[in-house]
């Protein structure tokens, strides 16, 4: 089966589900890379933060996974530390060993912003990213990024599962055409997310997984998805949701458990606090 895909505003394809890296040791992260790649996925997912770029990237090498470097969609994210370093995305680019990513993100609504995401422009402009994204964005900042930027974001990066759509952010870019990618897309772990009945439900009719389900419901949603393990098998059976679909009356009725419950509520003291703190490449081996 082909790989599905959403175009973006710019015209660009991307995958419809990837894999997460987040919380991944460099080691780590360069495994799942290879094993996800294997079991057909297309997209990969990093950041500055996540202190494994060195790893994601040696992942990606066609000598480990077997898969061209242009048959990779690689996203990665500026840390609000670097936003005014003219060299960050240069950096970025060299631990990742690729002279360009698919989608670049400013990773947080901290510090300077603007001027961050001035570099992803530029950098755009240049050939050095496919496509512009923000993470974590609403609101007040929000806005402010849209009022006074150029090219406006191709996605955005934010917590989205069935107990919380983020409708709000979604109205707001829905003119530009904004594509949403989704983390915690599975309610950070939160069971009784997954033990909705209406899951498992549709889990014995169309013989999958809750997690499948959740999952399928995403793209269907128009998501971007990306969950992350370090189980190969794990790894394997989210990938396979594309042999089902989900009807109209299903997802009504996977709509109804919406709780507007988020595991992650952005707030001031950890912007400030993103803004101030460096991040140790060294470390990154």
């Amino acid at each position: 089966m082909s790989e599905a895909t959403f175009k973006l505003n710019n015209g660009v394809k991307i995958p419809e589900m990837g894999i997460g890296t987040f919380q991944m040791s460099v080691d780590d992260a360069e495994q799942v890379v290879v094993d996800a790649l294997k079991a057909g996925y297309r997209l990969v997912d990093t950041a500055n933060a996540y202190m494994n770029e060195t790893g994601v990237g040696r992942g990606i090498k066609r000598k480990r996974s077997g898969v061209s470097r242009s048959d990779v969609f690689l996203s990665t994210k500026l840390w609000p530390s670097v936003y005014t370093d003219n060299n960050a995305v240069d950096d970025t680019l060299q631990r990742l060993g690729t002279d360009y990513v698919d989608l670049m993100f400013l990773h947080q609504p901290a510090g300077d912003f603007l001027t961050g995401y001035r570099q992803l422009e530029k950098a755009y402009k240049d050939g050095k990213i496919k496509a512009i994204g923000i993470s974590n964005f609403q609101g007040e900042k929000l806005q402010q990024l849209l009022n006074n930027v150029e090219i406006k974001p191709h996605v955005i990066q934010a917590e989205a599962h069935p107990y919380f759509t983020e409708d709000e952010v979604r109205t707001i870019l829905k003119p530009f055409g904004t594509r949403l990618m989704a983390w915690f897309p599975l309610g950070h772990g939160d069971k009784s997310l997954i033990q909705e009945p209406i899951f498992a439900e549709l889990g014995r009719k169309y013989h999958k997984s809750s997690a499948q389900v959740i999952l399928r419901w995403h793209t269907q949603m128009g998501f971007i998805v990306i969950p992350g393990s370090t189980n190969p098998d794990h790894i394997r059976d989210n990938h396979d949701i594309f042999d089902f679909t989900l009807t109209d009356e299903e997802l009504a009725q996977i709509a109804a458990v919406k709780k507007n419950i988020r595991y992650y509520t952005p707030s001031a003291e950890n912007e400030e606090k993103y803004a101030t703190m460096a991040l140790d490449f060294s470390t990154e081996k």
